[in-house]
C-alpha cells in the first residue's frame, strides 16, 4: 500500500499554492497596509499584528520604526482602483523604488 516514487516538486515554484508574497495590503489598510499585507501572508490577523506594533512602541519605540521600515521595503499590492495615489503614498513607492533598485518581488 507503499507508492514506491517519491512524490515530485512542482516545476515552477511561482504556481506552488500556499502563502501570497508578502505585500502591503491595498484593502486592508489603517495607515500603510502593512499589517494586512502581514495577516494575508501569515494567516495571523491584522488586528494582533497592530497590537503587537502598539506594544513594541509602547515598550520602547521599537514599533513605529519597524512600521515604517516595512511600509518602505514591502512592496505594495497592486491595486485595480482608479483612484490617484495619496502624496505620502507616492513618496513611500519612489523610496521603495529607490532602495530596492526599482525590481520586483
Amino acid at each position: 500500500m507503499t507508492n514506491p516514487l517519491p512524490p515530485t516538486a512542482p516545476s515552477d515554484p511561482q504556481q506552488t499554492p500556499g502563502r501570497p508574497r508578502l505585500r502591503r495590503s491595498s484593502t486592508d489598510r489603517m495607515a500603510g497596509g502593512v499589517c494586512g499585507g502581514l495577516a494575508d501572508h501569515s494567516g495571523i490577523d491584522a488586528v494582533l499584528w497592530r497590537v503587537g506594533f502598539v506594544g513594541l512602541t509602547v515598550a520602547g519605540g521599537a514599533g513605529i520604526l519597524i512600521y515604517l521600515l516595512l511600509w518602505v521595503l514591502v512592496p505594495p499590492a497592486p491595486s485595480g482602483s482608479d483612484e490617484p495615489l495619496s502624496p505620502l503614498e507616492q513618496l513611500v513607492r519612489r523610496l521603495h523604488e529607490a532602495l530596492t533598485g526599482g525590481r520586483a518581488r
